[in-house]
């Protein structure tokens, strides 16, 4: 290697060697990841109770609100989470008029808007029951991120699988966090009106 390039090879693999280690210095401490923003949980959306009446993404607008999200031949944890759900609005009192509370159901094709009203006469009566074409149902379960499939079962029936959460939005329509119903319902009582 003739002397006069030597010094451009050892500055060349210097400088490589530099550029290297701070990309990885720069990458361990977090300052080449991308921070993902949160995926969005709720929108737009038209559905109807089991009054027949038209119910929409404002009416979450103006007051706290719990989403559950399931079925009336829900054989265990549907009529579970509603009986905590009725049990925290109880405890809530006359507050409980200050709070949105809807079971959105996940099998249009048997919820309709008589079958919520029967379903939902043994729970609380703030409860509202939601339903709609199966079009409509599809865009509210992706626009909360909710897994729902219909399950073939044995006698020519069917059951639902799906996400078993309850959703506490906040008074303008904002997704905020599962709402905990795994400790009193007067606790739980306690943590919903920090919303009203």
């Amino acid at each position: 290697m003739p002397r006069t390039t030597r010094p451009l090879v050892i500055f060349a693999a210097f400088a490589g060697s530099l550029a290297v280690g701070l990309f990885l210095m720069l990458w361990a401490v977090g300052g080449l990841r991308t921070v993902a923003a949160p995926a969005a949980i709720g929108g737009p959306f038209q559905l109807t109770d089991q009054a027949g009446q038209t119910v929409t993404d404002k009416n979450l607008q103006g007051k706290p609100t719990l989403i559950f999200f399931g079925f009336t031949h829900c054989p265990d944890i549907c009529p579970t989470s509603l009986f905590e759900i009725s049990e925290v609005l109880k405890a809530m009192g006359k507050d409980a008029d200050r709070v949105n509370a809807y079971f959105v159901s996940v099998d249009p094709e048997r919820d309709t808007a008589t079958a919520m009203k029967d379903y939902l006469s043994s729970f609380d009566p703030h409860l509202k029951g939601l339903t709609g074409e199966p079009a409509a149902i599809a865009k509210v379960l992706s626009s909360y991120r909710v897994y729902a499939k219909k399950v073939p079962l044995k006698d020519g029936d069917y059951t639902m699988d799906h996400t078993a959460l309850i959703y506490l939005m906040d008074r303008d329509g904002h997704f905020v966090a599962p709402f905990n119903l795994k400790r009193t319902p007067e606790e739980a009582a306690a943590d919903l009106k920090r919303y009203l």
